[in-house]
């Protein structure tokens, strides 16, 4: 049996009528509405190149905006070259990194990553043709639990090819060194010519101080000498004039007694 609802509770007859408050209004609003979405970002290459027997690591890292969560997870996925699905091939939970027993990788994972440092790397060892594919990171670091996995591509050879980017780079890490060296030579072939000037213009330095000395000294010498070469002459002179005035009074003495 149906049970009619209970009527709304009647109003006091005088009390007024309250709406709610604005500004409760407005935060609920926001809370409910426009709080921003957490979402966890996930960082691996875009591709890697390995040869057949070798290894390869796949990178994963991500950004959360939590810290790192006892809870936080790994898992990747392989989906094989030219196929439509999907296999969980690794995961890592509670601390601890479980390999998929049954898939194709089942002995060849490694576990290389540390949540620490917010890192899900994976080594996979003795790598084949049928390796070609794309590998899938996702990561979940609870409460931040929404986000976008990242996917690599891993391209399997006989001998891995040198990219065209690496040669690139080496060409211009080569010019580089080239500049650098050319700018190193130049700086110390300058580095000596201005040593050696500046030895030269102390060295003429010096000896423009020798030379002033030195006819500083002859000048002082010549006003030494210049007193007693005109007392020489003086003395000469007065010698002279004595001599001769003694002469002539011998000849006056001489005429006298004549």
């Amino acid at each position: 049996m149906l049970r009619a609802p209970a009527p709304a509770p009647a109003m006091a007859p005088g009390v007024p009528w309250k709406s709610p408050s604005p500004v409760l209004a407005v935060l609920l609003f926001s809370s409910l509405v426009l709080s921003p979405a957490r979402a966890i970002v996930v960082y691996t290459d875009r591709e890697v190149h390995g040869a057949v027997g070798s290894q390869v690591t796949l990178h994963c890292s991500f950004w959360s905006s939590e810290w790192v969560s006892d809870d936080i997870s790994f898992t990747w996925r392989y989906q094989p070259e030219g196929g439509r699905d999907a296999i969980s091939i690794f995961h890592y939970a509670k601390g601890q990194p479980y390999i998929d027993e049954v898939g194709a990788f089942k002995e060849r994972i490694q576990w290389v990553g540390d949540p620490r440092w917010k890192d899900g790397s994976i080594v996979i060892h003795n790598l084949d043709y049928s390796d070609n594919g794309t590998f899938t990171c996702d990561v979940k670091n609870p409460p931040d639990i929404v986000g976008k996995t990242s996917q690599v591509t891993l391209y399997v050879f006989e001998k891995v090819p040198t990219r065209y980017g690496v040669v690139l780079g080496a060409v211009i890490g080569g010019v580089l060194g080239v500049v650098l060296l050319l700018l190193l030579l130049f700086y110390l072939v300058r580095y000596c010519w201005l040593r050696r000037q500046a030895a030269l213009q102390r060295r003429l330095s010096a000896m423009e101080k020798g030379k002033l000395h030195k006819s500083a000294k002859d000048s002082s010498k010549r006003g030494r000498q210049t007193p007693v070469l005109y007392a020489m002459l003086d003395h000469s002179r007065s010698t002279k004039a004595a001599s001769e005035k003694k002469s002539k009074g011998l000849g006056d003495s001489r005429k006298d007694k004549k």
